[in-house]
């Protein structure tokens, strides 16, 4: 046996780091997205085969793309009936190419913004992207975001066919119109990202999983693209949002307030790179949404305790923030900063402007704020109302808790 002998749970991790990579420098050979994620596959088959009792090739990337090229040439040339098509499936092949081809960062580049081009429906650009570059297969993508495999199957087909029909280039945007092309890609990653930490339906709160997947897409983004601040900070924020998660749920999957976590619990390793990122991004001086959201949860991170958060400088960040991006949901945030500096009156002004009744989180704040001011019975009324809008049922348990105690609250 050969001494660098691999077992098959070592070949998925490396169809799962190396899959995306490949099917993007196959893309850019023979400009089809089928057909190299076709030859990607059949070359994980064959590596499956071959290398438990071969051992693994000393570069198993240039393998896989190397084997999946052959297998492309040699399907598209069994598939040929022409003499034409076949002299064209040969001469994709050049006489002096080396043995295994060589993988372009720029490749996998292109194809994240192939598959979160703004052409494409939110959910087509997530399961391409969880598909093409994140190397999951259909069936964990479905299960991943509680959707039946066949509805799954088909969103990627058709959004393949979209890409394909409406000639949508596989390239990286041009200086002018990369921040405008870039904000898709990042606001997927975090949509991914979202999904694991605060799963939008189902029994469990979180699914660990995905936002780990959405973690290695940023490393991997913030790797192809090291200029990019945003970029960067989308990393931070994921980080230092992720390093939260032992702690926001009990032993039987019931929610924990930030404010009641066990901070011991935080995973040191995510905070302490998280603030590495945050801190080069203030040395940057090119403030965006995702680095200051970044900021706000290094500001969570940096308390040991619940009362020592700096809520005046989250306060400052979200007021930042709101400049930056003015929407509903960053207005309702500084509000609850606002209530936790101090200032809980002046917060229900604010968000009594809000047009989000329906959104679960509008109605959790605001009978946490009516709860502060002892106006116990409307609280109960808008915990009831959250509750009403979530899906999670973690998160519904939560709500309902809080219901029941500014009911006897109220009664007593």
């Amino acid at each position: 046996m050969p001494d660098n002998q691999v077992g098959s749970a070592e070949i998925a991790r490396i169809f799962k780091n190396e899959s995306g990579r490949a099917v993007a420098t196959l893309v850019r050979r023979f400009g089809d997205i089928d057909i190299a994620e076709e030859a990607v596959q059949e070359a994980f088959v064959e590596a499956v085969r071959r290398w438990p009792s071969d051992g693994m090739p000393p570069s198993p990337a240039g393998w896989i793309i190397t084997t999946a090229r052959n297998r492309a040439i040699d399907n598209r040339r069994r598939e040929s009936k022409r003499d034409d098509r076949q002299r064209q499936a040969h001469d994709l092949v050049p006489t002096d190419e080396p043995e295994e081809i060589e993988i372009v960062d720029d490749d996998q580049l292109r194809l994240i913004f192939t598959c979160c081009h703004p052409a494409l429906s939110p959910e087509a650009q997530v399961a391409l992207t969880l598909r093409l570059i994140g190397g999951l297969q259909t069936p964990e993508i479905a299960r991943a975001f509680l959707t039946s495999e066949p509805t799954m199957a088909q969103r990627i087909v058709r959004a393949k066919k979209k890409i394909k029909k409406a000639n949508i280039p596989y390239r990286i945007p041009g200086d002018a119109e990369l921040p405008n092309r870039l904000r898709p890609v990042l606001s997927i990653i975090y949509l991914i990202f979202n999904e694991g930490y605060l799963a939008t339906s189902g029994g469990e709160l979180v699914r660990a999983d995905i936002s780990t997947e959405a973690i290695r897409l940023g490393r991997l983004l913030a790797g192809l693209m090291p200029d990019e601040p945003e970029v960067a900070g989308l990393l931070g924020l994921m980080l230092l949002t992720e390093a939260r998660r032992p702690a926001r749920t009990d032993e039987n999957g019931n929610l924990i307030t930030l404010r009641d976590q066990d901070r011991s619990l935080w995973t040191t390793a995510f905070i302490e790179e998280g603030h590495e990122i945050v801190a080069a991004c203030v040395r940057r001086n090119r403030p965006g949404p995702y680095q200051l959201q970044a900021a706000i949860a290094a500001v969570h991170t940096d308390a040991a305790a619940a009362d020592n958060t700096d809520w005046d400088q989250i306060v400052a960040l979200y007021t930042q923030l709101a400049v930056l991006a003015p929407t509903p949901i960053v207005e309702l945030n500084r509000a609850i900063a606002i209530a936790e500096s101090g200032d809980t009156t002046a917060a229900l002004g604010l968000v009594g402007q809000l047009d989000l009744d329906d959104y679960y989180l509008y109605h959790a704040t605001v009978g946490d704020l009516l709860e502060r001011v002892g106006r116990h019975r409307e609280a109960a009324e808008a915990f009831t109302r959250a509750g009403e809008l979530t899906n999670n049922e973690s998160e519904r348990r939560h709500l309902m808790t809080r219901e029941s105690k500014a009911r006897s609250a109220a009664a007593g």
